[in-house]
């Protein structure tokens, strides 16, 4: 049973939170919802994702006595995970091999316990529903151990979500298959020829099993390194889906310097998804889509910059989608699915690249973008120093109000400017009174008296008798700096062993205001600086993209 938090009595409840409450796998409450004609029917939510009355759930749970005890899923999971320990690929293969031949006698490892509960599934004729269970359990233990090792259901039903209608007689291909999960969620069940490879060969066998198990003959995969040892070199897809390994800087490189698949340029040790990306794309047709998943930092990393610039220049960049947080297993962070398509012919080439930002949808929300959250950038945009592809930057800078921003951002600096001379303190000739040669408290006793505190940050005073920032402002005089400064110039802020000068309560706060106020101009002059930079740069893109123009009103400032 899982520790999330129960829902609450009277509200509604989705298919994974009913597989938490009976202790089951997802695949499990599928499972019911179509074998038992008196499951309770959803009562709100969409086609894909269905909602509950939690009441009428447990109703259903209690009569069926679900959930009061371990399910047979359960029970096939724990003897295999006391069997095989972390090796669950080894146990999944070993399995699925027994499910998809229950007559072999070769159970390999598996305790005997398994070996009862696959063959009463096999009885029961629930094999595929098993081994898609099995798939299912292995998958949400790898993403509670912050893995992205199998594919997240979130990013399989983006790709398959932005891979559309797939034909029938398509040829799908995914060079780094891991356990099939993505190949097989790609267009209809029994429509496209598959192919796959891995380099993992307990995945690989799993996958083979999967498939068999699910009635997908028309799919062979294949054992190897994909980037080393390509077992399909003479395949051309009509479509090609991966999430390939993150951040492997061991690909292959200097073995590959001189390979042909490096039509954008050679990519470097840190760029192996660029070289996952360019063997995707070696594998297309003509009119070919490639659909890549890939870290946010892909589009932006300046080792990669060249074959980006390559891509765009070429045309066959069509498409970066920034998909929402939490999509990925082992991070809250956005992830991006790059779209490919190899030109027919000359002339076929994309002239520009949509980019959708969905990074403020909800991981389970609409994979639908909004206007708002596209736009379509022509090459000659993104061929600059960076060719930074990060859909948002593009769709912020093309749904920007430069005119409103523009007058915001002036409005804001004029209020500052004119803020500024207000805050800088009057300050006279000085009589010698604050100097520290004269008598002065260390700040280390006025702690030990009670007087002074030291938080996170800086002291505070603990009395009224001392006025905090009369202290602070004597703290980062130019004395007790000195105080701080080694001889070999390096500077350690000690503020136990810093020095304040003697004054009455009435003293500090003249000094504590005129310190108060210089932070203040010191703050404002800081954000008066970012702003002149960022309004400078909003009014010359303004003026060269047309979104701005001078108005009448405007005279050229006067010289003095």
């Amino acid at each position: 049973m899982s520790d999330a938090p129960a829902p609450q009595v009277g509200s509604l409840v989705t298919g994974s939170e009913i597989a938490r409450l009976a202790g089951v796998t997802r695949a499990a409450v599928s499972n019911w919802r179509r074998r038992y004609d008196d499951f309770p029917a959803s009562v709100g939510g969409g086609a894909g994702s269905p909602l509950f009355a939690l009441a009428d759930v447990q109703a259903w749970l209690a009569k069926q006595r679900k959930g009061q005890d371990l399910s047979e899923d359960v029970q096939l999971w724990q003897a295999l995970r006391g069997a095989y320990g972390d090796d669950m690929l080894a146990a999944l293969a070993d399995a699925a091999r027994l499910l998809a031949d229950p007559a072999s006698n070769a159970s390999g490892a598996l305790p005997p316990e398994a070996v009862r509960l696959l063959r009463a599934a096999v009885e029961g004729g629930a094999e595929d529903e098993t081994c898609h269970a099995l798939a299912e359990r292995f998958t949400d233990s790898v993403r509670r151990a912050g893995s992205d090792l199998v594919t997240p259901r979130r990013i399989v039903r983006a790709v398959r979500y932005f891979a559309a209608d797939v034909a029938t007689d398509a040829t799908v291909f995914d060079p780094a298959c891991g356990i099939g999960t993505l190949l097989m969620a790609i267009g209809p069940a029994q429509g496209p020829r598959r192919y796959g490879q891995e380099s993992d060969a307990r995945s690989a066998r799993f996958a083979r099993s999967r498939a068999a198990l699910a009635g997908l003959i028309r799919v062979d995969i294949a054992e190897g390194d994909s980037l080393r040892d390509d077992q399909w070199p003479d395949l051309k897809a009509d479509l090609v889906v991966c999430d390939p390994p993150v951040a492997d800087s061991d690909w292959g490189r200097e073995e590959l310097l001189l390979d042909s698949r490096w039509e954008f340029g050679t990519p470097s040790r840190a760029e192996g998804e660029l070289a996952w990306l360019q063997h995707a794309y070696a594998h297309t047709t003509p009119g070919g889509r490639v659909l890549m998943v890939m870290s946010a930092s892909v589009a932006y990393r300046k080792a990669g910059r060249r074959i980006r610039a390559e891509l765009v220049r070429r045309g066959v960049l069509k498409r970066v989608v920034a998909l929402p947080p939490g999509s990925a297993a082992s991070h809250a962070l956005p992830v991006h699915l790059w779209e490919l398509r190899r030109p027919q012919s000359p002339g076929d080439e994309a002239d520009g690249v949509r980019m959708v930002d969905l990074t403020q949808n909800e991981a389970d929300g609409s994979l639908d973008p909004r206007p708002e959250q596209v736009v379509d950038v022509p090459l000659i945009e993104l061929l600059d120093d960076a060719v930074d592809l990060t859909p948002g930057r593009h769709v912020r800078e093309s749904h920007q109000d430069y005119a409103a921003a523009y007058d915001d951002l002036r409005r804001e600096l004029t209020q500052h400017v004119r803020r500024l001379a207000d805050l800088l303190p009057y300050l006279i000739r000085g009589e010698g009174v604050g100097a520290l040669d004269g008598p002065s408290v260390s700040v280390a006793d006025l702690a030990r008296a009670g007087l002074v505190e030291f938080g996170d940050t800086e002291p505070v005073s603990a009395s009224d008798q001392l006025d905090t920032d009369f202290l602070r402002g004597f703290l980062h005089g130019t004395a007790n700096t000195r105080r701080s400064t080694s001889s070999s110039g390096t500077f350690r802020f000690d503020a136990k062993g810093a020095r304040i000068p003697q004054m009455d309560i009435a003293e500090q706060r003249r000094y504590g205001a005129a310190f108060r106020a210089l932070q203040e101009f010191e703050e404002r002059a800081r954000r008066v600086a970012e702003l002149s930079k960022e309004a400078a740069a909003m009014a010359r893109d303004g003026l060269g993209s047309g979104a701005l123009m001078p108005d009448r009103r405007t005279r050229p400032a006067p010289v003095e």
